[in-house]
């Protein structure tokens, strides 16, 4: 296993654009760092120069220490699990798996392949499956082959290229699951790109957030989600996505388009001397204030809107309110909706609501916002005014040493499993 520390990295092409432009990351032993951001943001690119199919233009890659810049693919011991699975469709599961060992000739022995392969198999539950064929196999399975492969090269990382963009939604949940005990039964060291947030927030110890080539942001899920440091970020992460509206401050209250809302001495302080700020509200920090008790009121903010419509989904459900903003806003919003790679970010609030709530669409309704979570940014420059970075530090801390636990304790069952087959 490795750590792999990334140093200014650039990546500049001959035309001078920049696909990765100064980016840092540090990335332990054993830790799954995710590269997460929209289409073109440079996130497969600085895997491929990390695995060595695309070259630096400046910066040093250093794994385990060891400069590696110049080093050839096969040099850097390093396993890839591309998009396509990249299976020889000829060859037996078992042959796939064990081509890695086979391409090392004389390097193992015929025993060692055979072990190396079966031990493999099991961990990924393909043992039934070694005479088959990939073209026989589902789509899982074949991911499963792939993954299989990087396994018995005994590398010291692996990285994944949207491994799992081809699956269906049922079987992408299913390989996230497997993906992520797998990384931490065998504790290796992990780089795993995906446009996809659910797989970011799901799997990664730290997640990097990608714009333009340039990292906005890299911290544990949670912290992306409770503490982003800009408008990118909090747009960005987040399903529903944070909604955004434009305020001006009077006294204690913001002004917004859908009512007044009256936040803490601390809030009014950052928006103070500033003519419009972006009030950044998560949907499920409102509640239908019918269902909020006396004692929790007095902790947010009580106001009245109507919803267009409202979309029950079971266990919950989903309010729209519409509003019409100003030009200037509504440029922002479209400027940062072409960031995230969306057709555009729509003047409406997404509110989430309990399944029993009986709130309906085209009449007015009372809803209660908890203002202790919400966040102004500067419309200008997209910072966070109200990021509390030391409680974002320790949120990200927590979660490093909740993986250190789970990795110990994976590798603790694993050996006592050998002893038991012994």
């Amino acid at each position: 296993m490795a750590s792999i520390t990334l140093n200014n990295l650039v990546k500049q092409y001959g035309d001078g654009f920049p696909a990765v432009n100064d980016v840092s990351i540090d990335i332990a032993d054993g830790e799954f760092i995710i590269l997460v951001g929209p289409s073109g943001c440079g996130k497969s690119t600085l895997l491929r120069m990390i695995v060595g199919l695309e070259d630096i233009t400046s910066g040093d890659l250093l794994i385990d220490g060891k400069r590696v810049n110049e080093k050839a693919p096969r040099d850097r011991n390093l396993a890839m699990v591309f998009q396509n699975y990249a299976l020889y469709p000829h060859l037996t599961v078992f042959e796939n798996i064990a081509f890695p060992l086979r391409l090392a000739k004389g390097r193992h022995s015929e025993a060692e392949v055979q072990r190396l392969v079966t031990e493999a198999a099991k961990t990924l539950e393909l043992t039934d499956h070694l005479q088959r064929k990939p073209g026989n196999l589902s789509g899982g399975q074949r991911q499963r082959v792939a993954m299989g492969r990087a396994i018995v090269r005994q590398a010291d990382a692996f990285l994944f290229d949207e491994p799992l963009s081809n699956l269906d939604a049922k079987l992408r949940g299913q390989m996230r699951s497997e993906i992520s005990q797998m990384q931490r039964r065998l504790g290796v060291t992990s780089v795993y790109v995906t446009h996809d947030q659910t797989e970011a927030m799901t799997l990664g110890d730290r997640v990097a957030v990608l714009k333009k080539g340039e990292l906005q942001q890299i911290a544990s899920p949670r912290e992306l989600y409770e503490q982003p440091v800009n408008l990118f970020v909090a747009g960005f992460i987040g399903s529903p996505s944070m909604n955004f509206l434009p305020a001006t401050l009077e006294g204690n209250k913001l002004k917004t388009p859908v009512g007044d809302i009256e936040v803490s001495e601390e809030k009014v302080r950052v928006a103070e001397g500033k003519r419009v700020v972006l009030v950044g509200i998560r949907p499920e920090y409102f509640e239908d204030a019918s269902m909020v008790d006396e004692s929790k009121r007095q902790q947010g903010s009580t106001f009245t809107a109507e919803l267009t419509h409202t979309e029950w989904l079971g266990n919950e459900q989903y309010g729209y309110i519409k509003f019409d903003p100003d030009p200037e806003v509504r440029d922002l919003l479209d400027n940062l909706a072409r960031e995230m790679d969306a057709d555009e970010l729509r003047p409406q609030i997404v509110v989430t609501l309990d399944a029993a709530s009986r709130i309906r669409g085209g009449r007015p309704a009372e809803l209660w916002l908890d203002t202790r979570k919400i966040h102004l940014f500067d419309p200008g420059t997209g910072e966070n005014l109200t990021r509390d970075a030391a409680a974002g530090a320790a949120l990200t801390e927590e979660a490093n040493a909740a993986r250190a636990e789970e990795i110990a304790d994976a590798r603790e069952r694993e050996e006592a499993t050998k002893l038991r087959a012994s």
